[in-house]
C-alpha cells in the first residue's frame, strides 16, 4: 500500500509540473496576412541571450516557423523578437544523410506534428527524408543538439553562417554571423562554436555568396547512433564563445537542468481549480512574458558582466537587455516584472542606462539596438514604474537625465519624439504638417509625461509642474461632437472629414475608436469630457455593438492584419488583437459599473486565447497579449503604470499563489462560481475599491473574491471606489 501511494504521489508531482502546460507552439499558425500569435517554438531559457528554433521558412524569412509547414529547413539560433523585425545575428544547424547537401531547399525534410515534441526546454522531431531525430536542449547562452542517425557512410551535420571554419582536429566548426537588420555597428557580429562528440571523416566549406557559407562534416554512424554537438555563441568574441560554451554538459543533463529553470520561474505562480484548458493557456502565456527582452549581456573569464554594445560597437561592462518594444510592453510585461521580478529588472534599468550613455537616447524599440519602429516615448513609463515601485540599485539620475532628453526632443530611428516642437508649443502634433499618426503621439506623449510627472515629483525635480500640465494634453484632441479622439490641423480646427473607423492616419495601428481610452492616467478627466459616467459607459458599451467596420485607404487599400483580426473576432470595435485598446474592457470601473469589466474580460479570455497554434487574436508582442491574460487571470491589470494601483477585474482560477521575491506569498481565492464579483476582501477585511495597491500586494496576504452567477450591481459603485485619476489629485 505503502509503494501505491508513494507512486501515486510521485505521478502526481509530475503531472502538476508547471512546464508541462506550457504549449510552445500557441501562435504559430500565423502568416502576414492574419497572426494568431506570429510567434516560434523558442527552446530558450527565460530571458536567455540566445533562442534556438525549427526553421520552416526559406532564410531570411521572418516566418521562420509555421505551423502548417511541412518540411523543416534547419535548427536555429535565433533573436528574431517578431517577424516584422526579423532576425539578427543568426546561424543554423541541420543534420542531413544520403549525399552532402548545402542548400536549404534541397536538404529540408518533410515532418509531421505527430513526430514532433516541443517544450521550453526540450524540442524533438523526426527528419523523415534523412531517417534522423534531431533534439534540443537549451542553456542561457549555448545549447546542445543531438541527433539519432540510421546506419549509413553518409551522415552529415551542414552549418550556415556569414563565415565558417572547420577546425577537425579538435570535432569543432566556428564562425560568425553578421545578419542584422537596419543599422547595426560595422563590427556587429555574433561568433560562435561548435563542438561534435564524433570525428569527421568528410569536411568541406562552400561559398554561396559574400555574407553566406556552409561547412559540411560527415561520418559514418550505426542504426542509432547519437552524435551530439555543443553550440555556443558571443557577440563579444570566439574566445567569448568558448567560454559560454563551458555552460554545456551532455545532453540529458542540459536537459535536465532546463526543465528545472522553467519549473522555478513557472512555479513562483501556481494556479489551481482550472480547467486543463485554461491551465495550459494559463502558462503558455505565463512562458511568452519570459522570452523578453533577452539578456544580451556576457560572463568574461574574470566573472565579470560585459557586453558587446550595438550602438557603438565597444565591449563595455555592465548589463544590457534587447529585443523589447516598449510601445507594446509597458503597459502590461513591466508591470509584471515590477511585481514579480523587481531584482530582475533592476538589471534592465541598469541596462538603459549603459543604452542611453552609449547611443545618446532611450531605446523604444530595440533589436539589437535602436529600430525605426512605433511611436510614443514609453520608456518614461518603463522607467518611471519600476523607480516608483520601488526599483533601486541603479543609476536613477542618469535615467532621469535621458527621459528629459527622450521627451524634449526628436532622436534618430523613432527616439525622441517626433513633433515635440508642435506638442510643447500647441500642446498637440497637428494632423497638417505631414507627421503622420499624429494624435496617436499627442494622446501617448501626454500619458508619457504623467509617468515623467510622477518621477520629478518622487525625485523632487522643478520639472514637475510642467510634465503634470503637459499631462493633460489629450484634452486638446476630444472632439465633443463626437467623444471621440480627432486629430486637429495647426490652426486649431479640427480635421476633416473624420471618419472614426479609419484605421491609420491621425493614429497608429488602430482607429479613433480604439484610440479615444489611451487616457490613461486620466479616466475621471475623459468621463467629464464624455459628459459623465453613463455617457462614457454608453461609449464603452458602443465598442461591442457596433459592426467591425473599416477604412484601410491609409494602407493603400491594404487591410493589415491588424484590422483583419479586428473584423473576424465577432466582437465589434474591440480589437484586442493589438495593444492601444487592451485596456479598455478594465474602464467600467471608473464610471461604477465593474461588473461589465468582469463579464468582458472572461469572454475575452474564454473567446480569443487557447493554448493552441492559433491560440492569440493577433500578434503576441514580446509578452505584453500574453500579460493580459495572466493579469487578467490573476484578477487584476496595471491600467496606468507609474501609479501604484491594479484595477480589479475577477479571477479565473479559485487558487492562485504568487511567491514574491521578498519572501511574502500572495494568495488570490476565487470562492464560487460565476464570473461576477459580489465580495472582496483583502486579508480578512472587507474591501469595496475597485483597484488594489502595488505595495499592499507586496506584502503578501489572502486576496478574496466571491464569485457569481449574476452581476454585484451595488459593489464598486462610489466615487470614492474608482481607481486614481490626475484630474482627483
Amino acid at each position: 500500500m505503502r509503494i501505491v501511494l508513494l507512486c501515486l504521489l510521485l505521478i502526481s508531482r509530475v503531472a502538476f509540473s508547471q512546464v508541462d502546460y506550457v504549449n510552445p507552439l500557441m501562435g504559430t499558425d500565423s502568416k502576414g496576412s492574419l497572426s494568431t500569435g506570429n510567434t516560434y517554438p523558442s527552446v530558450s531559457l527565460p530571458w536567455g541571450m540566445n533562442s534556438w528554433t525549427p526553421q520552416t521558412g526559406e532564410r531570411g524569412d521572418g516566418w521562420m516557423y509555421t505551423y502548417d509547414a511541412d518540411k523543416i529547413r534547419g535548427f536555429k539560433q535565433t533573436h528574431q523578437p517578431s517577424p516584422w523585425m526579423n532576425d539578427y545575428g543568426q546561424f543554423s544547424i541541420m543534420p542531413v544523410t544520403g549525399k552532402s547537401v548545402s542548400d536549404e531547399a534541397e536538404r529540408a525534410s518533410w515532418f509531421s506534428h505527430k513526430a514532433e515534441i516541443s517544450q521550453p526546454y526540450y524540442y524533438s522531431v523526426y527528419l523523415a527524408d534523412h531517417d534522423v531525430t534531431a533534439e534540443m536542449a537549451p542553456t542561457e547562452r549555448a545549447a546542445v543538439l543531438r541527433f539519432t542517425f540510421p546506419e549509413t557512410d553518409s551522415a552529415f551535420v551542414v552549418v550556415d553562417g556569414s563565415s565558417v571554419k572547420i577546425v577537425p582536429s579538435e570535432n569543432k566548426i566556428i564562425g560568425y554571423s553578421t545578419q542584422h537588420t537596419d543599422d547595426a555597428p560595422a563590427n556587429f557580429r555574433n561568433y560562435f562554436v561548435i563542438r561534435f562528440d564524433k570525428p569527421f571523416t568528410f569536411q568541406e566549406v562552400r561559398s554561396t555568396d559574400a555574407d553566406h557559407a556552409s561547412a559540411i562534416i560527415g561520418f559514418k554512424t550505426a542504426k542509432g547512433e547519437k552524435v551530439s554537438a555543443f553550440a555556443a555563441s558571443s557577440f563579444i568574441s570566439h574566445e567569448q564563445a568558448e567560454l559560454n560554451l563551458r555552460e554545456t554538459a551532455d545532453f540529458e543533463t542540459v536537459k535536465s537542468r532546463a526543465r528545472d529553470t522553467w519549473n522555478k520561474e513557472l512555479g513562483r505562480i501556481k494556479v489551481e481549480g482550472g480547467t486543463v484548458d485554461q491551465t495550459r493557456t494559463f502558462y503558455s502565456c505565463l512562458y511568452r512574458m519570459m522570452l523578453f527582452p533577452r539578456k544580451f549581456y556576457e560572463i568574461n573569464a574574470a566573472g565579470k558582466i560585459m557586453h558587446y554594445s550595438p550602438y557603438n560597437g565597444q565591449v563595455l561592462p555592465g548589463y544590457l537587455f534587447t529585443d523589447t518594444g516598449f510601445w507594446d510592453t509597458f503597459r502590461a510585461v513591466f508591470p509584471f516584472f515590477n511585481l514579480m521580478y523587481p531584482s530582475l529588472n533592476a538589471k534592465m534599468q541598469a541596462g538603459l542606462v549603459n543604452a542611453y550613455k552609449e547611443s545618446g537616447w532611450l531605446p523604444e524599440w530595440a533589436s539589437p539596438g535602436h529600430r525605426n519602429s512605433m511611436i510614443g516615448s514609453n520608456s518614461a513609463s518603463v522607467i518611471a514604474d519600476a523607480y516608483l515601485k520601488n526599483g533601486r540599485g541603479y543609476d536613477i539620475a542618469t535615467l532621469y537625465e535621458a527621459v528629459l532628453k527622450n521627451c524634449n526632443n526628436e532622436g534618430p530611428l523613432n527616439t525622441g519624439r517626433k513633433g515635440v516642437q508642435y506638442y510643447n508649443t500647441l500642446g498637440y502634433v497637428p494632423y497638417d504638417v505631414n507627421i503622420n499618426e499624429n494624435a496617436a503621439r499627442t494622446l501617448e506623449y501626454a500619458y508619457d509625461d504623467f509617468c515623467v510627472y510622477r518621477l520629478a515629483k518622487a525625485l523632487h525635480k522643478p520639472e514637475a509642474d510642467l510634465f503634470r500640465k503637459r499631462a493633460m494634453n489629450y484634452k486638446n484632441l476630444f472632439d465633443p461632437s463626437h467623444k471621440l479622439m480627432r486629430g486637429k490641423n495647426a490652426d486649431g480646427t479640427f480635421q476633416s472629414p473624420f471618419n472614426p473607423f479609419k484605421w491609420g492616419d491621425a493614429f497608429t495601428e488602430g482607429n479613433s475608436w480604439h484610440y479615444t481610452w489611451s487616457v490613461f492616467h486620466d479616466i475621471k478627466g475623459l468621463i467629464t469630457l464624455m459628459g459623465g459616467k453613463k455617457q462614457f459607459t454608453a461609449m464603452l458599451d458602443s465598442v461591442f455593438v457596433m459592426p467591425p467596420l473599416f477604412e484601410a485607404s491609409y494602407y493603400g487599400g491594404n487591410v493589415i492584419h491588424e484590422i483583419r483580426e479586428m473584423q473576424i473576432m465577432h466582437m465589434g470595435q474591440y480589437a484586442h488583437g493589438n495593444q492601444p485598446i487592451q485596456h479598455m474592457i478594465y474602464l467600467y470601473n471608473y464610471a461604477g459599473e465593474p461588473w461589465k469589466t468582469q463579464y468582458w474580460v472572461r469572454e475575452v479570455m474564454d473567446r480569443l486565447y487557447s493554448a493552441t497554434p492559433d491560440g492569440y487574436c493577433g500578434d503576441e508582442d514580446n509578452g505584453q497579449t500574453s500579460a493580459w491574460y495572466v493579469f487578467s487571470a490573476m484578477g487584476f491589470y496595471p491600467v496606468c503604470p507609474a501609479t501604484d494601483q491594479y484595477v480589479l477585474g475577477a479571477p479565473l482560477f479559485k487558487k492562485i499563489k504568487l511567491s514574491l521575491e521578498n519572501g511574502k506569498q500572495l494568495v488570490i481565492v476565487g470562492r464560487g462560481n460565476g464570473r461576477y464579483v459580489s465580495k472582496v476582501s483583502f486579508n480578512g477585511s472587507f474591501y469595496s475599491k475597485n483597484w488594489v495597491s502595488h505595495q499592499a500586494l507586496m506584502k503578501g496576504g489572502v486576496l478574496q473574491f466571491d464569485m457569481s452567477l449574476v452581476p454585484s450591481k451595488g459593489r464598486g459603485v462610489r466615487d470614492e471606489d474608482a481607481p486614481y485619476s490626475l484630474s482627483g489629485e
